[in-house]
């Protein structure tokens, strides 16, 4: 099946949310691939281009709540919103917003940004870079979860070529060249088989 196109899609190219059983199948256990990452209560997180809630909601239930969900499509929030209600997690912030407007939507520094499986499309990325670093705490994090520069014909999901176009993957140098310059420095790369890896930046 194709995967979903939204109007985000005119902002982030490839950046559009994939049916939901090879979504699932890549990413079995979410909330593990969040402690892994660093994510621990008492932080304040938001959770950039929620989409449909797949790490929305885990990421709720381990901060108990402490999550403001930013997507540019209503649509997307609705669901992330009812996956968050399916499975019990406590309530987050909802906003419906461009990402490229974070310093205007977020007015109150947080502990971590996370942004996953979009930053590959993400036209201004290194300006995107400076608006995540202006709204951390000292010592906050950027954590990128992104596809491994693989060809697309190597990352398959149940038999089939998955992700975004070959020539839009980024490697975690790639990630380094784009975010340092906003005074934000790789603190460590993270490893989330089998096609993925999380890239963690830290603000001095």
């Amino acid at each position: 099946m194709p995967e979903k196109q939204t109007h985000q899609d005119k902002y982030f190219p490839a950046t559009g949310m994939p049916d939901p059983d090879w979504w699932q199948g890549l990413w079995p256990d979410p909330l593990n691939t969040l402690k892994i990452l660093g994510f621990r209560r008492g932080m304040v997180v938001v959770d950039l281009c929620c989409g449909d809630g797949l790490f929305t909601a885990p990421l709720s239930s381990l901060l108990e709540g402490q999550v403001i969900a930013i997507d540019l499509d209503p649509a997307m929030i609705k669901l992330a919103e009812l996956n968050v209600k399916t499975v019990g997690a406590p309530e987050c912030r909802w906003v419906v917003g461009d990402a490229r407007d974070l310093p205007q939507l977020i007015t109150d520094p947080v502990d971590s940004v996370l942004i996953a499986n979009t930053f590959h499309g993400v036209p201004e990325q290194a300006e995107l870079s400076r608006s995540v670093s202006d709204i951390l705490k000292p010592g906050g994090t950027f954590l990128i979860i992104n596809w491994h520069h693989l060809s697309r014909e190597e990352t398959t999901v149940f038999g089939q070529p998955r992700g975004p176009r070959t020539g839009m993957r980024m490697s975690p140098d790639d990630l380094k060249r784009v975010v340092e310059p906003s005074g934000l420095w790789l603190e460590r790369i993270v490893e989330l088989p089998p096609y993925h890896y999380g890239a963690v930046f830290k603000k001095p």
